[in-house]
């Protein structure tokens, strides 16, 4: 274990990160990811090593995964058994991305570490914020009501392939379809979570796009997977000493009160604000982590960015990582209050 990787927590350090935990948390019961888009660049801007916070971060998952998919299992919204389908190989995706995470610390150390996260999380968050944000549009413009969701093209289509021996299908996410679909899904939400912590920007838009399972069900099953791939990574990343306790547990403290919140909100709102929020996170999230990566490439040797230039860019990507919290828990806790209204209402 190398103790130059873990920081010094200051009164004002754990103070933030029980925000970021409490506010990840929030969004974690609400969407149903792990939260990691929220708190892995959150602890990143205290100055924790990028496999650190990636590490600290899955440690922290799986207890937090595993409260929310039960509260969110008596609410009916969990599909135990495909979520297991996609546990099955997500849990390979996790062990296997973990080793290109630490080659990556090896060769390169914690500057290549950082970029390699940070670049990961611009282009994914970019993407996947895009497509999440046109669907959520185009969702309520369509004037989509609660539990209406229309199954999209290729989900359709994927549920008219009949492989012969594969079919499954599965009674909560409504959905038929072989199992041959799903088992690289889950691969690749695992790879994801061992690179980035986030892995649920492929598995919940995977069951909702490619499978057709309803935006709530795929929000909360992506819980159980995390659940499996957290305990999972956790032992591999802890083994070679990338885990910080103190980070993790921190975090846990403050996100199982959120988590409890966030799942309750789910209730009470139209699915498109579900993408809604995911969206506007993952962009503001994405811009937080660009502003930083002259600062890697210069600690690498690739750019010549000035001591200056690269204090005011660490301070605009805290800027935006703040304003990610700020807008993220406003829209939740404006659509939970705008929901229970026109509940009680009827």
């Amino acid at each position: 274990m190398d103790p130059s990787l873990f920081i010094e927590l200051t009164f004002q350090s754990v103070a933030f990160l029980l925000i970021v935990g409490f506010i990840g948390g929030l969004v974690s019961g609400f969407i149903g990811s792990g939260g990691a888009f929220v708190l892995t660049p959150g602890m990143m801007s205290l100055g924790v090593p990028g496999v650190v916070a990636v590490a600290s971060n899955i440690c922290h998952k799986f207890p937090k995964a595993l409260v929310g998919a039960i509260k969110r299992h008596k609410f009916g919204q969990v599909d135990v058994k495909l979520g297991l389908y996609m546990a099955s190989t997500a849990a390979l995706g996790m062990w296997w991305g973990s080793g290109i995470q630490k080659s990556i610390k090896a060769t390169w150390g914690e500057a290549g570490s950082n970029l390699y996260v940070s670049v990961a999380f611009v282009v994914v968050l970019t993407i996947v914020g895009l497509i999440v944000l046109r669907d959520a549009i185009a969702l309520h413009r369509a004037g989509e009501t609660r539990g209406e969701e229309r199954v999209g093209r290729l989900a359709r289509w994927v549920q008219t392939v009949e492989i012969p021996g594969t079919m499954v299908t599965f009674h909560v996410a409504k959905t038929r379809v072989s199992f041959l679909f799903i088992l690289p899904l889950g691969f690749a939400t695992g790879l994801l979570a061992s690179t980035i912590a986030v892995g649920g920007f492929v598995g919940v838009p995977g069951m909702m796009y490619v499978l057709g399972a309803p935006g709530l069900v795929a929000s909360a099953t992506e819980l159980v997977i995390a659940f499996v791939m957290g305990l999972g990574g956790t032992i591999n990343f802890a083994m070679s000493g990338y885990v910080d306790i103190r980070l993790a547990m921190l975090i846990l403290l403050a996100s199982l009160f959120g988590i409890q919140l966030g799942a309750i909100g789910t209730t009470y709102v139209r699915p498109y604000m579900i993408k809604v929020v995911m969206a506007a996170i993952m962009l503001i999230v994405s811009v937080s982590r660009a502003i930083v990566i002259p600062v890697y490439l210069t600690q690498l040797g690739y750019m010549a960015v000035g001591d200056g230039t690269i204090g005011v860019l660490k301070i605009v990507s805290f800027v935006f990582m703040v304003a990610a919290l700020g807008i993220g828990a406003l829209i939740i806790i404006g659509a939970m209050v705008r929901g229970h209204r026109e509940a009680s209402a009827t």
